[in-house]
């Protein structure tokens, strides 16, 4: 698999970009790896980068974007933060990796199972991690559906806030970013959703 330089980066879409994402999803449910020289990627990339997309996804450790979409170095930027939630610092890092650097797709990120969700539906506060896990609350509110169990022990509640935290962040993006707006909206790049179920390796996409 080559490394991306700045022609193969340049020549891509966005729809192809998030294509290739798909396939190497593919690639990882089905236990293949694509044939890449690590080694041989860390010198060509010495002199500078070309991923061609932006990931945004949990700490959790079985969420390696790199790993479930089976990328090699140099091919995408990994922005991973507990609950996949958005800050300013986070958007700033999204504006730099797409209108500086050049990707063609952001890819928001959820997973099952997410401990940071259910740590939201319970309402936990520990230090740090209450104003974190606050920035979920919008989710939950947003979430009609389940009247009775509204807590991180019903796990359909739990899915449901999982798929709406990303479809709001994906809104934040487009609202919060006039940048990141503007090259959407020009065609430059594809703002998506997924979700990666941790039982399978599949990665669902919402286009």
């Amino acid at each position: 698999m080559r490394t991306h330089s700045k022609e193969t980066q340049s020549s891509l879409t966005p729809q192809t970009a998030l294509q290739i994402l798909k396939e190497g999803n593919e690639r990882f449910v089905k236990n293949l790896k694509a044939n890449r020289n690590l080694l041989q990627q860390v010198n060509e990339t010495s002199t500078g980068q070309f991923p061609f997309a932006t990931i945004l996804s949990c700490i959790d450790s079985r969420t390696s974007s790199e790993l479930i979409f089976d990328q090699g170095l140099g091919d995408i930027f990994s922005i991973r933060i507990a609950g996949n939630i958005l800050n300013e610092d986070i958007l700033g890092s999204m504006e730099f990796a797409t209108k500086i650097v050049g990707t063609k797709v952001i890819v928001v990120l959820g997973h099952t199972k997410c401990g940071a969700i259910v740590g939201a539906c319970n309402h936990v506060e520990m230090g740090n991690l209450t104003t974190l896990l606050n920035k979920i609350q919008p989710a939950i509110f947003n979430e009609k559906t389940t009247t009775e169990n509204r807590d991180g022990s019903n796990a359909d509640f739990v899915n449901n806030v999982t798929k709406l935290n990303v479809h709001l962040t994906i809104e934040r993006i487009r609202r919060e970013s006039p940048i990141i707006a503007e090259l959407e909206q020009q065609g430059l790049i594809k703002i998506v959703g997924g979700l990666y179920d941790v039982e399978t390796g599949v990665v669902t996409f919402n286009e």
